[in-house]
């Protein structure tokens, strides 16, 4: 049985590429708003790329933050990747102050006021996670200019960038955050993404 992703469409996010990764991948990936189609994913993901306020307002706008919280509940596994994985958080300080979903409780924060975070960079495991682990000593690919701070109580993976450190993977129960993106990081970030699928699902 293919696993089908939800990819959740709020109007913001690179949904194509990471649609075609996972095809190419062997699941099942459909893209929308509607929460019919989505309500019999295996796993729900959040995309990349944008900016926190409007895709927040466009996520309340199609209630999806209230679809989001009824498929964890029920136990529903959920990826955000680089906005994706932000919106997951409490509140951002991009642009003015904006509340987000609050699953992770925590706020994102600049890194730096002058540049982004753009490039190939690793991950340095803090916790013990066996899955994630082996991935530590590659590259992943980051296009980003707010994180998460380090140390965090869902911190599994930090990267460093300048002279500041940041949280690049998150996880907290059945649910994943990626600062980087999986589906732009060639062979291991794809091994990673599916890797992750697999175990957030219970998958064999």
């Amino acid at each position: 049985m293919k696993l089908k992703i939800g990819i959740i469409d709020y109007g913001i996010g690179n949904w194509a590429s990471i649609r075609n990764s996972l095809s190419k991948l062997g699941f099942k990936a459909i893209v929308s708003s509607d929460h019919d189609q989505l309500k019999e994913s295996n796993l729900l993901l959040l995309p990349g790329v944008g900016a926190f306020k409007p895709a927040m307002a466009s996520i309340k706008e199609k209630k999806l933050d209230s679809f989001i919280y009824k498929k964890l509940d029920q136990g529903i596994p959920i990826i955000g990747i680089c906005l994706g994985m932000q919106l997951l958080g409490r509140s951002s300080m991009e642009n003015e102050h904006t509340e987000g979903l609050n699953i992770i409780s925590e706020d994102v924060f600049p890194l730096d006021q002058e540049s982004c975070h753009i490039g190939w960079n690793s991950t340095k495991c803090l916790k013990k996670n066996s899955l994630l682990k082996k991935f530590e000593n590659y590259d992943f690919y980051f296009n980003h200019s707010y994180a998460f701070l380090t140390n965090l109580e869902n911190t599994i993976c930090e990267t460093s960038f300048k002279t500041k450190k940041f949280s690049s993977i998150l996880l907290k129960d059945k649910v994943a955050g990626l600062q980087f993106h999986p589906e732009k990081s060639q062979f291991h970030g794809l091994d990673l993404l599916k890797n992750l699928i697999f175990d957030l699902c219970e998958y064999a």
